[in-house]
């Protein structure tokens, strides 16, 4: 139970670690200008301001979840990031992801709530401090 909850927590921890860097930093994107620009064409205002909550989140959340720290809360704040990415951008393309839809979103959300309430497992840092 432990190993595959750590490589579950890895995974999406780090791939919301990278998210938030994408954001704030522009690693394989274009920064929190860009990311600013995108949040105001979705009529998410401040778009600066809001991308870069959004970036730390992300950042900060997916670190957390990655070393199963506060995992509770930590998987809060990733399926809020996705509760806001299916309501803003890809709910209204329907389910597949094909189609721009919010099936990986979803996919996301439920790995994120079900982490949270499960525990993040023996190989964490709530493990050894908790």
């Amino acid at each position: 139970m432990g190993f595959g909850l750590l490589l579950i927590r890895l995974v999406i921890g780090l791939s919301f670690l990278a998210h938030g860097a994408q954001k704030l930093f522009g690693f394989g994107g274009g920064g929190l200008k860009v990311a600013g620009e995108h949040f105001e064409k979705l009529g998410i205002r401040p778009g600066v301001t809001m991308a870069l909550l959004a970036g730390l989140s992300e950042l900060i959340g997916g670190a957390m979840f990655a070393l199963g720290l506060l995992t509770p809360l930590a998987g809060i704040v990733i399926a809020g990031t996705m509760v806001v990415g299916i309501l803003k951008v890809h709910g209204p393309n329907g389910y597949w992801i094909t189609k721009g839809g919010y099936e990986y979103c979803l996919a996301v959300l439920v790995v994120a709530i079900g982490v949270a309430l499960t525990g993040a497992g023996k190989y964490s840092l709530d493990g050894i401090l908790f």
